[in-house]
């Protein structure tokens, strides 16, 4: 839980088939306590991601990208599409407002129209087409459209008979649809947006999918899957879903469209009912993907040809409806801290730059000064956390203020107990990071991926449960301790 992946992703040129490929992840916000967008871009910049999809295009978030370099796929959401598909001048509007706002100091890459409409929201597919083609006007009209794409994320459901993939083909009640949307693509240079899940072709065939399969798990070459039509073979179900689609299009005679995956990963808790939606099999797909994505192998149909992927997704969203595995899609909490500790070795020099055991607990910005003050007046005393560095004349004393003191009593604390679940917390005003808070001499417990030695007893960091603070009657102005607070210092060195 404590070993952090870093993203340290390739540069990709605007059409991923023809560069290096890259992982990118989703930002889903139904979250309770979602982190502010702050919080969210020092994540994604201590993960080195450079590929974000956003649901929307909420401003907030797209001033705080700006300047990052982070790549951006906005988002027009589903129940818009409806108004920009019968209206230009609404199209021209909207992307005045949520792309021509915000570039070039924020860097979007790509405007996903709506999220699985053929299958979610049938009744806008005969305006869907119209809605492309009106934002790509707007963007035409303000020289955006050379380094924005517009496209559509599909299901990969609307493609029926995939397998053998050579066989596959687009539901052909889409074709309506479906013909002019490739049309505009290829017209355009833009891409098909595909969310692929193996999970669910492997829950949904009860058993006839191999887990192996599914999880990119190593194959006996009796075991792989042969396309009996191209004698291909397929060692894994996302690489068998893609090249369905290729072939898809390629029925309808679309042969140079490339392929973006939009949506992929393995949820990490199921209920009854889902027994294979479990930590290790999410660490394992995920893991794997991210290497199979990034060694730029391609498909068997398409060998070589980039398929970069956007993980599903950053953060657990905790108010989804739905089974359990729709509340367990995440790479991390929502207070920062890994869901699981991903597998990537041998995946190069993408990932040469491990963090392992570096995660520190600090004070929210936004954290209110008066529970800050009781965090740090509960770590320097029933937390049994040594506290004389941030006494005055010692390294940490500066900058001498109460949210500088918390953070660095906090971390001490979250060090001291191994990091384990639920002792970053203090009632919500702490949160996990990667960053590294030391600054100057003053060097934080973990840095290094040091741990202080753990002590003995059960105490707890206060939790957003509590029904007290566990605060002592100390008092701490403007970073000198009074005499009893040294006093229980000392003792506690002295015990300790």
């Amino acid at each position: 839980m404590a070993v952090l992946m870093i993203f340290h992703m390739f540069a990709a040129i605007a059409l991923p088939a023809y560069g290096d490929a890259f992982i990118g992840v989703n930002i889903g916000t139904d979250a309770t306590n979602m982190p502010s967008p702050t919080e969210v871009v020092a994540l994604l910049k201590a993960q080195g991601i450079q590929h974000v999809r956003l649901y929307d295009a909420d401003r907030a978030m797209l001033r705080t990208l700006a300047n990052t370099g982070i790549r951006v796929i906005v988002s027009v959401p589903n129940d818009q599409i409806l108004g920009i598909g019968q209206s230009n001048a609404t199209a021209a509007n909207w992307v005045a407002r949520n792309v021509i706002a915000h570039v070039p100091a924020t860097n979007i890459t790509a405007i996903a129209v709506g999220s699985e409409v053929l299958t979610s929201l049938p009744n806008a597919a005969p305006v869907l087409v119209s809605a492309l083609k009106f934002i790509q006007a707007a963007l035409v009209a303000a020289n955006l459209d050379q380094q924005i794409k517009v496209s559509t994320p599909h299901s990969s459901s609307v493609i029926l008979d995939s397998f053998p993939p050579s066989q596959a083909f687009f539901n052909k009640t889409w074709d309506p649809v479906m013909v002019p949307l490739l049309n505009f693509l290829q017209s355009t240079g833009s891409y098909l947006m595909l969310n692929v899940y193996p999970y669910y072709d492997y829950m949904q065939t009860n058993g006839v999918v191999p887990l192996d399969y599914a999880l990119f798990r190593p194959l006996p070459p009796n075991k792989e899957a042969i396309d009996s039509n191209t004698l291909l073979h397929y060692t894994n179900v996302f690489d068998a879903i893609v090249d369905a689609a290729y072939f898809a299009m390629s029925y309808l005679k679309f042969t140079n469209i490339p392929i973006l995956v939009t949506e992929s990963g393995w949820p990490s808790k199921g209920d009854s009912s889902e027994p294979d939606a479990t930590v290790d099999n999410a660490n394992t797909y995920n893991s794997n993907l991210i290497r199979h994505v990034l060694n730029n192998s391609g498909t068997p149909k398409q060998p070589g040809i980039a398929v970069s992927t956007y993980i599903y997704e950053l953060y657990n969203e905790d108010l989804r409806s739905g089974p359990v595995s729709e509340n367990n899609w995440g790479l991390f909490y929502a207070n920062g801290a890994p869901v699981y500790t991903l597998h990537l070795t041998n995946s190069g020099t993408v990932f040469a730059n491990d963090t392992t055991n570096q995660t520190f607990c600090v004070a929210k910005s936004n954290a209110d000064t008066k529970m800050l003050q009781a965090a740090l007046d509960w770590a320097c005393g029933p937390g049994k956390v040594d506290c004389s560095p941030l006494l005055q004349g010692q390294p940490c004393y500066e900058p001498n203020s109460v949210a500088s003191h918390a953070t660095y009593a906090i971390n001490a604390y979250y060090q001291q107990m191994a990091k384990s679940a639920g002792t970053c917390d203090f009632k919500g005003v702490a949160s996990v990071t990667t960053t590294n808070p030391s600054h100057g001499s003053c060097i934080f417990p973990g840095s290094g991926g040091k741990n202080v030695t753990s002590v003995n007893g059960t105490a707890l960091a206060p939790s957003t449960n509590s029904t007290n603070s566990g605060c002592l009657t100390q008092y701490y102005n403007g970073g000198f301790f009074t005499s009893s607070v040294i006093l229980t210092l000392i003792l506690s060195v002295v015990v300790l």
